[in-house]
């Protein structure tokens, strides 16, 4: 079985006053791979800003900084990569902006065709969801933990399973091969605060992977 890694989403909202500090104290309680800005509906002046005041705090740690959507933003910025979706610009045309060395990953909803086509085209990742009710955005398609299995049977790419993952749920979606397990309302709004929902996931994944 793969390891399975967080892959933090950052909060529809950010107030940069406070935000970067919360972000490093989730960053310092354990194991993350990644974090995707996502930002919905905002000028390119306030992504600007949020990938400069977020960035450092993500690359000092040796973590993985993508931004969502937006290609163009992520190359002329310093990110890692860019996530891009079924409505985003095109998986060919988000690599020939961003590079060969730059991440480019690939929302595929419940699709095997449209995962199998964004592996074949030379995606770093896949991700497929949402598994769960989410408050962050409205799904288009409802996934199940099964297809996380049968990529894995197929694929050497990593999948990423998405939408709505807690602590509480996401033992099934380790256990189907789920590569990184998105998370955004779980980490941000856990009760505990999100350094102590870190650390709870990352104790989940040991546990259900038996390491």
């Amino acid at each position: 079985m793969s390891d399975c890694r967080l892959y933090l989403i950052t909060p529809p909202r950010i107030d940069l006053a406070i935000f970067p500090k919360l972000l490093a104290s989730a960053l310092d309680a354990g194991d993350v791979a990644s974090v995707q800005l996502r930002l919905k509906d905002v000028g390119d002046d306030e992504i600007r800003r949020t990938i400069d005041a977020l960035r450092p705090v993500v690359q000092s740690r040796e973590v993985a900084f993508i931004l969502n959507d937006r290609p163009d933003l992520a190359a002329a910025s310093g990110c890692d990569g860019v996530h891009v979706g079924q409505e985003d610009t095109p998986y060919a045309q988000a690599r020939k902006i961003v590079g060969r060395d730059a991440i480019v990953g690939v929302t595929c909803h419940d699709s095997r065709h449209l995962a199998m086509v964004a592996g074949e085209d030379g995606a770093d990742y896949v991700a497929f969801g949402a598994f769960f009710d989410t408050a962050t955005k409205e799904p288009k398609a409802r996934a199940e933990p099964k297809i996380l299995s049968w990529w894995q049977e197929m694929m050497e790419i990593p999948c990423v399973a998405i939408g709505g993952v807690t602590v509480e749920n996401c033992p099934v979606l380790v256990d189907a091969g789920a590569d990184f397990l998105a998370v955004s309302g779980g980490v941000w709004n856990y009760a505990e605060g999100p350094a102590a929902a870190v650390k709870a996931f990352n104790k989940v994944i040991a546990d259900v992977l038996g390491v």
